[in-house]
């Protein structure tokens, strides 16, 4: 499993949205900015949240994007699957049901299945508000004298 750019950088507008959660809407141009990612893929990546309900939009003047709910609600598993469909490892995980002909015999599914648990575990254990934290405590402590 490899995360395209989609994923990585839905992941970072979602966190740079979180971080400036409490400044009302914001302009797609400002997150493109700060995260120094064309505007244009940004566009193509909002159009893949909005069909999922992640974000309010606001045209106009002002206008932009926020979170639609706490950035405690995201998991990093929900945001990747959103962008780039299924986690598993392997191709046969992908359905709710294995429906691989050779699953009765595979010795090697539980291989894959195991890697799936522990993926879907530590991507869905973490939310953006976890990132938020873990930032701010990386900035609290270094300092310089």
């Amino acid at each position: 499993m490899k995360i395209s750019t989609k994923g990585r950088y839905a992941l970072r507008m979602l966190i740079d949205l979180a971080e400036h959660q409490n400044d009302g809407y914001i302009a797609l141009k400002d997150i493109a900015a700060r995260q120094n990612i064309s505007k244009k893929y940004l566009e193509q990546i909002v159009a893949v949240l909005n069909k999922s309900d992640v974000l309010q939009t606001n045209r106009g003047f002002r206008g932009g994007y926020r979170l639609a709910q706490s950035p405690d609600k995201y998991t990093v598993g929900d945001i990747l699957r959103l962008t780039e469909g299924s986690l598993s490892p392997v191709a046969c995980l992908d359905q709710q049901a294995n429906q691989c002909e050779r699953s009765g015999e595979c010795a090697t599914l539980a291989i894959w299945q195991g890697l799936n648990q522990v993926i879907r575990e530590y991507l869905d254990g973490i939310t953006l508000q976890d990132i938020l934290d873990h930032q701010h405590a990386q900035y609290t402590n270094n300092y310089i004298i």
